[in-house]
Formats: C-alpha cells, sequence, structure tokens
C-alpha cells in the first residue's frame, strides 16, 4: 500500500510539473522582487542556494550531452547522403539526453518547490503565469521571429552542391521506387 502511495505521489508531481511553468532562469531567490513578492526568509534563500549549487553540475553535464546530440544530428542531416540509421541512433540519443535533462531539472524543481510554502508557491506560480502571458502577447506581435520549422528547413539549391540535377539529398538504402515515391529521379 505505501509502495502504491509512492508511485501516487511521484506521477502527481511528475503531472504536476509537466504542466507547470518552468521556474525563473538563474538565481531568482536572491533578486529582490522575488524575495518581497514570496517574503522569502534567509534560511528559504540559503536552502535554496544549497540546492542550486548541488544540481548545477548535473545540469550543465546533462544540458551538454543535449547540445552534443543537436549538433550530431544537424551534421547528420546535412549530409548529401542521409543514413536513417545513423540519423535514429542520433535521435534517440538525443531523446534520452533530454529526459535525463528534464528528470534532473525535475527533481531540483520538486527539491525547490519543498522549500516554499502552499502561499509562496500560488505567488510564484501566479507571476509565472503572467510573464508567460506578457511573452505570448509579444510573440504574437513580432511574427517575424524564427520558428522551429524554420531552424529545420532543407537546405536551399546554393547548397546542394554544384552541378547536382536534384538537390535533394539522397537517403541511403533507398530504391529508386522509394525516390519516385518522393518525386525525385
Amino acid at each position: 500500500m505505501r509502495r502504491v502511495a509512492l508511485l501516487f505521489v511521484v506521477a502527481f508531481l511528475t503531472a504536476a510539473a509537466l504542466s507547470a511553468q518552468p521556474l525563473p532562469p538563474g538565481k531568482w531567490w536572491r533578486r529582490p522582487e522575488v524575495v518581497q513578492l514570496l517574503n522569502l526568509s534567509d534560511e528559504q534563500q540559503s536552502r535554496l542556494e544549497s540546492i542550486f549549487r548541488s544540481s548545477a553540475n548535473d545540469l550543465i553535464d546533462l544540458k551538454a550531452e543535449v547540445d552534443k546530440q543537436n549538433i550530431a544530428l544537424r551534421g547528420e542531416l546535412d549530409q548529401p547522403q542521409l543514413d536513417r540509421a545513423a540519423i535514429r541512433r542520433i535521435s534517440t540519443k538525443l531523446n534520452d539526453a533530454r529526459g535525463r535533462l528534464f528528470e534532473r531539472e525535475l527533481m531540483m524543481l520538486i527539491d525547490m518547490r519543498s522549500v516554499l510554502n502552499d502561499a509562496q508557491w500560488n505567488r510564484l506560480r501566479n507571476q509565472l503565469d503572467r510573464l508567460n502571458r506578457q511573452q505570448q502577447q509579444q510573440l504574437s506581435q513580432n511574427p517575424s521571429r524564427p520558428t522551429l520549422t524554420r531552424r529545420f528547413a532543407p537546405p536551399s539549391p546554393a547548397h546542394a552542391g554544384e552541378g547536382s540535377r536534384d538537390p535533394s539529398p539522397r537517403v541511403r538504402g533507398e530504391g529508386a521506387a522509394e525516390r519516385r515515391m518522393r518525386g525525385k529521379p
């Protein structure tokens, strides 16, 4: 029974964290306006600092692994001959790295949340919701901001290689029938 209760608590916290806004960047517990808004005590600030410091090295390493896998994936996607198996391996590593980073961030969030009382947590969440709405309004007013789809747009024909009949990359292991289905010679 105790095991079921623990599993429920972990599932609930995970679901709450997934729907929750991430914490503000940086050492938000040291910002005077946040200290005042949440009425943080010196002891709470010290505990939050300690949690951050104990998590920082892990987060740096995990973020670096995500960055490395992103670079590897982009490098593989930039090849004139795409290797589906290599791309799949790299994407699996990237997803695993993102999962480990998310899990570590979640554990830090849970630790930080345990330092705050319910009223402080609710005030912080309300402030984050307000900031999120402001960001959404700014984004809607500035549609020229780059989007994710532009980041992964196919290369222009100028980058496809000189004298190439087909500027789209060929996929290793792909036969003529598959290329015809994609509309390529």
